[in-house]
């Protein structure tokens, strides 16, 4: 079975410098490279089935964005924002690519991992060349924003892996439908053994911060900047919006179709935030657009 290699880069923020981990799976002379970006408590392992399918046509990179998983942990958990994970991917790209004056790439990012995707994608002189944003879009519900701000910042530890594994299914059921193992995988990738012996979740308890310090004020201010970013999005933009999502409503999905990129809206039944791709009639839709 293809295997990844980990790998990681040294990157700067305020507070000093952090080493961000990534995966990278195909071959390392590969001029096409494909960036895969997870969700806020995910991980790169998210990409593992996709990463597989498209190693032969891509050289595919998913890094654990700082904070998570194999990366380091930020100084000061105010900077766990957009702009910094931006800042670590223009970092990561120039590692990666073999020229990166003239290399383009392509984005796929689920939540978050599009959320970073749309910084860079409206940059003047940006790399990307096809843009995937997974249940993600410039207005983020007010409740689901304050759903994932609560679980977020649950410090739990847990006696078993089970114990673990059933807490990680019963806050992910919105990802849709999966097999036993498939849940177990989804569980083991962020589950982690603390000194003590007890299973804790991968990340930085400090990503909560940003979540507990916005206001209204901040909020609209946040929407305005995304709204603004998105409309200055030229590449091909694929937009995947689960069916049930409560991050990413059906008004805004088909605002994005409208403006901007004008994205093309596919989206997927008897799911909700988020998508997961490990299933074949998932990456199909991926596959297509970034091949076709």
């Amino acid at each position: 079975m293809l295997e990844a290699k980990i790998k990681s880069v040294q990157c700067l923020s305020l507070a000093g410098l952090h080493r961000m981990s990534y995966k990278e799976w195909g071959d390392e002379s590969n001029p096409n490279a494909l960036v895969c970006v997870h969700g806020v408590t995910r991980v790169a392992d998210d990409f593992d089935n996709m990463a597989r399918a498209l190693a032969n046509d891509y050289r595919v990179i998913c890094p654990d964005i700082v904070g998570r998983g194999r990366s380091d942990w930020l100084k000061n958990p105010q900077l766990y924002r957009i702009p910094q994970y931006v800042s670590d991917i223009v970092t990561l790209l120039a590692r990666v690519l073999p020229d990166a004056e003239s290399q383009k790439v392509d984005w796929f990012g689920t939540s978050m991992g599009g959320l970073i995707g749309m910084g860079l994608a409206s940059l003047p002189g940006n790399p990307i060349r096809k843009l995937v944003l997974n249940d993600i879009g410039p207005v983020l519900a007010p409740m689901a924003m304050q759903r994932i701000g609560d679980y977020i910042g649950q410090d739990l530890r847990f006696e078993t892996f089970e114990a673990g594994a059933k807490f990680i299914r019963d806050v992910s059921l919105s990802f849709g439908e999966h097999t036993e193992a498939e849940w177990h995988k989804l569980a083991t990738d962020v589950l982690r053994q603390d000194k003590d012996g007890k299973w804790v979740r991968h990340y930085d308890m400090g990503l909560a911060l940003p979540f507990r310090s916005a206001t209204p004020e901040s909020a609209d201010a946040d929407q305005a900047m995304l709204w603004a970013a998105y409309d200055a999005i030229t590449c091909p933009t694929l937009l995947v919006r689960g069916a049930e999502s409560d991050l990413l409503s059906p008004e805004t999905a088909k605002l994005m179709t409208e403006r901007g990129p004008k994205a093309t809206l596919v989206e997927i039944p008897s799911v909700g935030h988020a998508p997961t791709f490990i299933h074949d009639d998932q990456i199909a839709i991926a596959k297509q657009f970034l091949l076709g």
